[in-house]
């Protein structure tokens, strides 16, 4: 009877015995998962699931025996607030139906907590490991995370169970969680950069399938409705249109020699397969009649890009730098849009000059546009494309000009029509001069005082007027002996008629009788009927020879006095402005610097006072810009990462225009 009494009496005292124990090991492992952020916890606390077996109570009460009662009571008394909340919340819940704990605990969880929970299981990716903390050791078995349960407002606890790899989703900010979910969110998927650092895994390049444009989005300004400074409508009239793009892709070779550019850019996206690729899909997207490539690499553009582009229905033409450089420019034509009259290769190293010792060239194409057959018997006048990539050394502005005259002499004799004028010329390229410096006002206005200016000033690329020891032009600026006159034209080889009959036989019989043929030389031997006599001037004779009026004779090589001059009438497709954004346009980035350097030029008259904000600043003629694809700023390629970045393969932006041209009747 005693015996029973005392079983009655230490019931309860052994029920309150495990429930203590049982809050406080469940606090201690509460705490211990929210300050590790590892996805280890450590063997004594890796529990079997929260249940009330009696082996697992027998286990605690084992656990808490080693430890001593003393240290658990005082760590109880003294620990923080929020775990004597959750001590006196399990103690009731075990007191209240320690029998039912398994159904109970079942039925706290919601549909949408049960589902998020068996999704959280499937994942295989770790906690975030948080900077300072060192993982703690792994074990086998299930894992264990604080999950918020939907309680009535008395109980304010949290259940473990076992999850994943992964702990759980976002918990929703209720004020009653919050009170006591003490554990760190998760950083979301879609906050982690684009990139990661080196160390924590492989780069998964982007679906192929993205097309380029909707990425770093470029919008197509269309002109084709908007009437010119004359009034009149771009698209009033038959028409050729064709659509040009110029790009500069970026040799791989350059590339690597100068590593130090591209430092922000992951190995992965700098690859040249991979850069290929993307090169060939935006080719494929934009679909240009004309394209017109700089820094092409010798090997590649053999061994694939002019197989791909020949695929694709374009006719190449490539020149190689010369020298040892492996890259060069290459223009590329459809024949089904165009044909080819004459190809000329400029090369701008001239042996023996200093001025001319680089190893840049060009490329000069003279095509015929084909008219479709239902037009009927109509023509089109010759299209001339150049493209060029001029020396980029900042300091060396008088190469860049000498470089620019020997483009336009070429193009002056390839463009020149049998009446002296010039079919519509297109000149495009990469020419390493920002907008509004000389050699781009050159180009635009045609012509150029350069006498005593800085050489670092004609591309506007630097700014070198703190240093002492400056550059300065001199003229002539190149030497005759280039066979280039200042206005950028080739000297004549050929002496003009007027010339041939100044020394014809007519005009030496004129120095028969001249003073200077009577007179008797100096030392000349006597010899009897040979230099004995003196030659008798006949009557009405001249003692002087007259002198032709050569007033009408045109000079063979006209040089100016530091001037430069050129009457191709060129324009710019591009403003350089972005008025929507007020920033200006920007096709490359080198050390995180935007500017322009690429340009299209096209056959048009500039008009003079016009308004800057306009897009029309010209008078268009045979040939006409119907429509523009518009650039970037340089906030946007930041976001972006800069160039290149994963989804624009070079350090330079592609330049894309459409044109139109006048079909006339024979």
């Amino acid at each position: 009877m005693i015996a029973s009494c005392l079983c009655y009496l230490l019931l309860p005292a052994t029920r309150l015995f495990r429930a203590l124990s049982d809050a406080f090991f469940t606090c201690r492992k509460n705490v211990l998962l929210a300050k590790s952020s590892s996805s280890q916890v450590e063997g004594d606390f890796a529990m079997a699931p929260r249940g009330p077996e009696q082996e697992e109570c027998e286990g605690l009460l084992q656990q808490w025996r080693e430890e001593g009662s003393s240290q658990v009571l005082s760590t109880a008394s003294e620990g923080p607030l929020v775990d004597k909340g959750l001590a006196q919340s399990s103690l009731a819940l075990l007191m209240d139906n320690p029998g039912e704990e398994n159904a109970a605990s079942e039925d706290k969880w919601s549909s949408r907590q049960l589902s998020d929970l068996r999704a959280a299981e499937n994942l295989d990716e770790p906690f975030p490991e948080m900077l300072g903390e060192e993982p703690l050791p792994e074990v086998e078995g299930p894992m264990w995370a604080a999950i918020p349960m939907q309680t009535d407002p008395q109980y304010a606890d949290c259940a473990l169970l076992p999850v994943g790899a992964l702990a759980t989703e976002q918990w929703e900010e209720d004020p009653a969680v919050l009170a006591w979910s003490i554990a760190p969110e998760p950083v979301p998927q879609e906050e982690a950069p684009i990139w990661p650092f080196e160390g924590l895994g492989q780069l998964q390049p982007p679906p192929m399938e993205i097309p380029y444009h909707e990425i770093l989005w470029r919008e197509w300004e269309d002109f084709s409705t908007q009437p010119d400074a004359q009034g009149l409508k771009a698209g009033d009239g038959p028409q050729f249109q064709f659509t040009l793009m110029s790009y500069n892709i970026l040799a791989q070779d350059l590339m690597q020699q100068s590593s130090e550019l591209y430092l922000h850019c992951h190995p992965d996206i700098l690859n040249w397969n991979y850069r290929f690729m993307n090169l060939m899909q935006e080719f494929q997207h934009w679909d240009p009649d004309i394209l017109c490539l700089q820094e092409v690499q010798e090997d590649h553009y053999w061994e694939q890009l002019e197989p791909s582009l020949r695929m694709m229905g374009f006719t190449c033409f490539y020149k190689r730098r010369t020298g040892c450089k492996t890259d060069g420019c290459a223009v590329c034509y459809k024949p089904t849009r165009f044909r080819l009259l004459c190809a000329s290769p400029v090369e701008y190293f001239r042996p023996g000059l200093e001025l001319l010792n680089r190893d840049n060239v060009g490329l000069v194409l003279l095509l015929q546009p084909l008219v479709p057959e239902g037009l009927g018997q109509v023509s089109v006048a010759p299209l001339c494309v150049a493209n060029t990539h001029i020396l980029y050394n900042p300091r060396r502005g008088d190469v860049k000009l000498a470089q620019m005259a020997i483009l336009l002499a070429e193009v002056d004799k390839v463009a020149r029509l049998s009446d002296g004028s010039h079919c519509p010329i297109i000149l495009c390229g990469d020419l390493n001069s920002v907008p509004d410096s000389p050699l781009y006002n050159f180009i635009r206005d045609g012509e150029l005082q350069y006498h005593g200016m800085p050489a670092w000033k004609v591309s506007g690329q630097e700014d070198f007027s703190h240093q002492l020891y400056q550059r300065k032009l001199q003229a002539p600026l190149w030497p005759s002996s280039l066979g280039i006159t200042d206005c950028c034209q080739y000297v004549s080889c050929h002496p003009k008629r007027s010339e041939r009959r100044k020394y014809g036989r007519d005009f030496l019989l004129r120095f028969r009788f001249c003073g200077i043929a009577c007179q008797r030389p100096v030392g000349l031997v006597l010899m009897e009927g040979v230099t004995d006599t003196k030659p008798e001037r006949p009557a009405g004779w001249a003692e002087s020879v007259f002198e032709e009026d050569t007033s009408e004779l045109e000079p063979t090589s006209s040089r100016t006095v530091g001037t430069i001059q050129h009457c191709l009438h060129l324009t710019s497709v591009y403003t350089h402005f972005l008025p929507q954004r007020g920033r200006p346009e920007v096709t490359t980035m080198p050390l995180g610097l935007g500017m322009t350097v690429d340009y299209i030029f096209f056959s048009a008259e500039s008009c003079e006072n016009g308004n800057r904000t306009d897009h029309r600043l010209y008078r268009d003629g045979t040939l006409k810009l119907l429509g523009r694809l518009s650039l970037l700023s340089e906030e946007i390629l930041w976001a972006a990462n800069g160039l290149p970045n994963p989804f624009c393969s070079s350090d330079h932006l592609c330049l894309l225009a459409s044109f139109g041209m006048e079909v006339t009747a024979p």
